[in-house]
Parts: structure tokens; C-alpha cells; sequence
């Protein structure tokens, strides 16, 4: 998660790289047919809706725009107009990610919160549902082993059938070494052995920064893989970006999903012909060119998230009446250049 090292954000945004490519990119088009199909695996093409707290919350996580005490069909009702507004202004969105936890799902919350899950699937978007561990722990490993458990029980119970929800084990499971992060996902995979192995994610190691390692094994042969990667992490040129990029995914690029990506989206920057000496604009234009040229599924960070900087949108209206206003054209074409379809 990006605000896990945010007290590096201000300085990274100050640094720029040195140039290495002309500075106002030019995005190829087919001039006769353009592709309307998100070229990732299994075509996920997506934003994340996210709690304004990042996530890592002790009690429930809530989606912006959602709150605690609304029932069901309020969350079913509020969810169209952010999962409306997501489609109507990205053009070839079909998926969200969405955080879960253990007091999320084994709590009443977990009835309520299916209807932003159940509103999606009915609109036939794609749901990630990935686990995040609380904010008090906070270490990069499971919180509690029998909630963590019974959490996924009841999800694949609820969920394991339909081919519209996929399942990420854990997000960021830097706390784990290899070895013991495998036999996680060694064990998820013999808790649920009829759960279609193509729905199931599993995060690479670290920050979920690298999936060389878990890709590699050949129990997960089927999985697909869950990889992160933010600008204000370190600063490089447009190429470093992209050879970046390719490191941390070898060679399962095709099973590769990057959940997570993203830039501040709040400070005007131009995404498509801004200058490429400027740390963000280098990693956003290398980051689609990679997922477009290699085929590559993403999510980006996020989609909608109160008080984010990186928030592709900001919310508008009341109660139920949810309207969704773009921060950053710019940044959304080039999220859609990613996905093959711009």
C-alpha cells in the first residue's frame, strides 16, 4: 500500500530523472481499427475502491461513500452510482478491487457489504476481494491465523461459485520470507480444493513487489499473481520503469495482475505529454507501456479513496445519490492505453 512509506512521497515527488527520451510522448494508435478488448489476463481491466483510512483498519473496512451503519440495500443502492460512474467514465472498466478482513466478514458488516459486491456482479464487473491486515498489527503477516481462515471460509462459501469474484490471499505480505508466504498460499490452496485455481491471486513477495519467486513454484502453476510498483518507491528514467517492471514479473507476465499502481493525480500533471524528466509522469507512461506492449492485466490505486491524492475521482451528492467528478483525464487515458483499448 502506497501510505506505507509516505513520509517518502513529498521528497520523491521533488526529485526528477534524468532524460533519456523526448519529452511530449506521442500514444500509437491504430489508425484502422482500434482494439476494444483489455489485453490482460482473462481481460481485468480496473480501479480499486478503497476506505479512505488505506485499508488498514482494526474493525471494518468501509469503502468511501459507504458507511457502517448503512444496510444492504443502501450499500447496493450507493454502489451504482460509484460502480456507474467508474464505467461511464473509463470506458472499458469490468473490474474492482475491494478490501476484506476478518472483523469485515465474520462481523454483521459482511451481510451489508456483499450489496457493493452482489451491485457489481450484477453489472457484470469483476470483483478482487483482497485481504488486509488490520492498522495495530501492521507487520506484513496474518493477523490471527483462525479469523484469517474463517474469513475465507465464508467468502468461498458465499462466493467460490461465481465466476465474477476472484480471490487475492493477502495484500502485501512483506513479513513472510519466501518459503513461509508459500506454505500460505500451499494451505489456501488445499483449504479450498475445488475453488477454480484462475480465480485465485497470490500475492508476490515483499510489498507484493515482486511474483518471481511464488511464480516459480509449481503448486501455483494455475494461479494467477498479484504485483505492486509505485513511483514514489525510488526515482528513474522512462526505460528504468520499464526494465523495472519486467524484472519484478520474469517470466509470468501472463498470469501477472498489478493490483496496484499509481501517481498523484490532485497536481494537474499531464499523464499523455508532460515533460518524461518528471518522476511520475517517466513511471506512468513506462508502467502502460508495459502492460499494453506485454500484456499485462492492472488495477490502479485507487479508483476512488476520500483524501487520496492518487484518486483517479472525487465523490459528489448525498445519501444514495452518488456522482463521481475526474480528477485527471489525462491519467485515465493513459490507464486505458494500458489496458489496449485507448
Amino acid at each position: 500500500m502506497k501510505n506505507l512509506l509516505s513520509l517518502i512521497l513529498t521528497s520523491a515527488l521533488l526529485y526528477s530523472c534524468s532524460k533519456d527520451s523526448v519529452d511530449n510522448p506521442v500514444i500509437p494508435t491504430d489508425p484502422v481499427v482500434k482494439n476494444t478488448t483489455p489485453v490482460g489476463v482473462d481481460s481485468i481491466a480496473g480501479v480499486n475502491w478503497a476506505d479512505a483510512r488505506d485499508n488498514f483498519v482494526d474493525g471494518w473496512v468501509i469503502p468511501s461513500g459507504l458507511e457502517a451503519g448503512d444496510e444492504y440495500a443502501t450499500v447496493f443502492a450507493k454502489s451504482e452510482g460509484i460502480l456507474s460512474g467508474f464505467q461511464n467514465h473509463i470506458k472499458g472498466l469490468n473490474t474492482i478491487r475491494l478490501p476484506i478482513n476478518p472483523p469485515s466478514v465474520n462481523d454483521i458488516w459482511w451481510s451489508r457489504y456483499k450489496g457493493a459486491i452482489d451491485k457489481a456482479i450484477s453489472k457484470k464487473i469483476r470483483v478482487v476481494l483482497c485481504c488486509w491486515e488490520s492498522a495495530s498489527a501492521k507487520n506484513g503477516v496474518i493477523d490471527n491465523s483462525a479469523d484469517f481462515w474463517q474469513m475465507w471460509t465464508k467468502v468461498v462459501q458465499d462466493y467460490g461459485n461465481n465466476p465474477y469474484v476472484y480471490f487475492e490471499v493477502i495484500n502485501e505480505p512483506y513479513g513472510y520470507s519466501l518459503q513461509t508466504l508459500s506454505d500460505v498460499y500451499a494451505e489456501f490452496l488445499q483449504r479450498f480444493p475445488t475453488l477454480s485455481r484462475k480465480r485465485i491471486i497470490l500475492s508476490g513477495t515483499g510489498y507484493s513487489e515482486d511474483v518471481t519467486g511464488i511464480g516459480a513454484d509449481s503448486r501455483f502453476s494455475e494461479c494467477l499473481l498479484a504485483l505492486h510498483n509505485y513511483a514514489f518507491w525510488t526515482n528513474r528514467t522512462l526505460t528504468e520503469w520499464e526494465s523495472d517492471w519486467r524484472r519484478r514479473m520474469g517470466t509470468y507476465a501472463k498470469r501477472t495482475i498489478v493490483s496496484e499502481f499509481g501517481v498523484a493525480m490532485s497536481t494537474g500533471k499531464d499523464y499523455i505529454g508532460g515533460t518524461q524528466s518528471d518522476n511520475e509522469i517517466a513511471y506512468m507512461i513506462a508502467s502502460s507501456n508495459v502492460f499494453r506492449n506485454d500484456r499485462v492485466a492492472s488495477i490502479y490505486w485507487p479508483g476512488l479513496r476520500d483524501g487520496d491524492s492518487y484518486s483517479l475521482f472525487s465523490r459528489e451528492g448525498t445519501g444514495t445519490s452518488i456522482t463521481l467528478k475526474i480528477i485527471n483525464q489525462s491519467g485515465i487515458s493513459r490507464l486505458r492505453y494500458g489496458w489496449g483499448i485507448e
